[in-house]
């Protein structure tokens, strides 16, 4: 499999990312109400980008997870951030448009262990917690995420 397609896996993973978002652009409490979509209420699409380049720069990092990212060119990568940006906006009820693969499809033979998962959804609640997202849009973020488990890991 690609290198591209294994930096998306882990970028996809990345989704869980998305929380951080509420607090790197988080608006006034009375700004965004419950009713507000998760989107929303984590600052939109400029907050989903900081947490993306965040969650992405973990993973790239990791001394286990950083394999991922050996031998992308920069418009790889770049495709790939952009990938879970869209990804984290459609999860989250935003208005963007996810134009990626399927995540079977995606992870299929990147060797992806219930290790790797681990790791970077540690990683994710290490960006959220940094940029300060309730917990309430954090088990939000992990709920929305927790389900792809299954098409991400052992493909």
């Amino acid at each position: 499999m690609s290198r591209f397609k294994c930096l998306l896996v882990v970028a996809l993973m990345l989704g869980l990312s998305v929380g951080v978002l509420q607090s790197f652009a988080a608006p006034a409490p009375q700004a965004a109400s419950a009713q507000d979509s998760l989107y929303k209420r984590l600052g939109g699409y400029d907050a989903l980008a900081a947490v993306t380049d965040d969650f992405l720069t973990r993973l790239a990092t990791d001394p286990k997870e950083g394999r991922f990212f050996v031998g992308l060119s920069t418009d790889s990568k770049t495709r790939v951030r952009q990938h879970v940006v869209d990804f984290l906006c459609v999860a989250t009820g935003g208005p963007c448009k996810y134009t990626g693969r399927d995540m079977v499809t995606a992870h299929t033979g990147l060797g992806i262990t219930d290790e790797d998962w681990n790791i970077a959804v540690k990683s994710l609640g290490d960006t959220l917690n940094k940029f300060k997202v309730p917990a309430r849009e954090q088990q939000e973020v992990v709920s929305a995420i927790a389900p792809l488990k299954g098409q991400i890991v052992g493909h």
